[in-house]
């Protein structure tokens, strides 16, 4: 039988650094099941580009959108991008929220320094979709258990509050400092806005992590179990 392709769809950025992390996790994904296929794409901006990507891949493949919440890319921009190129393809579910990236964001706080009495703001570039927005929403909930105390979402654009405005909500209370979680995954436009919010610290972008190479696998394995409800995988052979 014949294992699908996994493309991870990236949405691209004029930065070289943040390609080049995007490269390296997708080495540890590759890493994570040694004799699996794995490509990556880029939706804009960046190359290879998602299309010519997908045009080329060999035999069934499995497209997991790198993507933390829902919105426009995730729900209109890849699936049309799929459809046009490669439309026997399967789209997995975008990677947030999940507890695998709560891990993530929990040790990137604590490697800044946080302390068990400062005030959190999980950061995220934000969207025009109130149901992506839902979704960071739902990762700071989660967050908030793991790190047992409030959370509070915030937006570097679209979305309220914006950083700027649960910063000030957050110097307004008790807590001595305030620290932002980076919701993001790899520096870039929307990380520099956070570093530049005033936060006593900001965690570092979800980057390179075993956990999110897991949850990439996760949402491939969900998403050949959701084509084929017997858990068998009917992409294969």
């Amino acid at each position: 039988m014949e294992t699908p392709t996994l493309v991870m769809a990236a949405h691209g950025a004029r930065s070289g650094h943040w390609e080049s992390v995007m490269e390296s996790l997708a080495a540890r994904v590759r890493r994570a099941r040694p004799g699996a296929r794995v490509e990556l794409g880029f939706l804009e901006i960046s190359s290879p580009l998602l299309a010519d990507v997908l045009a080329g891949a060999p035999g069934p493949v499995v497209v997991v959108p790198m993507l933390l919440a829902g919105g426009y890319h995730a729900h209109i921009d890849l699936p049309a991008v799929v459809a046009r190129t490669r439309p026997d393809a399967v789209v997995a579910g975008q990677l947030g929220p999940h507890p695998l990236l709560t891990s993530v964001l929990a040790r990137r706080l604590a490697a800044a320094g946080l302390r068990p009495c400062d005030a959190v703001i999980l950061g995220a570039g934000g969207s025009s979709d109130p149901a992506a927005l839902d979704d960071v929403r739902a990762a700071a909930r989660l967050l908030s258990v793991r790190l047992a105390r409030p959370v509070t979402a915030a937006f570097a654009s679209s979305g309220t509050p914006t950083v700027a405005e649960a910063m000030e909500r957050a110097r307004s209370g008790l807590a001595p400092r305030v620290a932002v979680a980076s919701y993001l995954l790899a520096p870039g436009f929307f990380h520099d806005r956070l570093g530049r919010a005033g936060a006593d610290l900001v965690g570092a972008p979800l980057g390179v992590d075993d956990d999110l190479a897991a949850l990439v696998w996760t949402r491939f394995d969900e998403a050949l179990t959701r084509r084929d409800p017997t858990g068998l995988p009917a992409l294969a052979g």
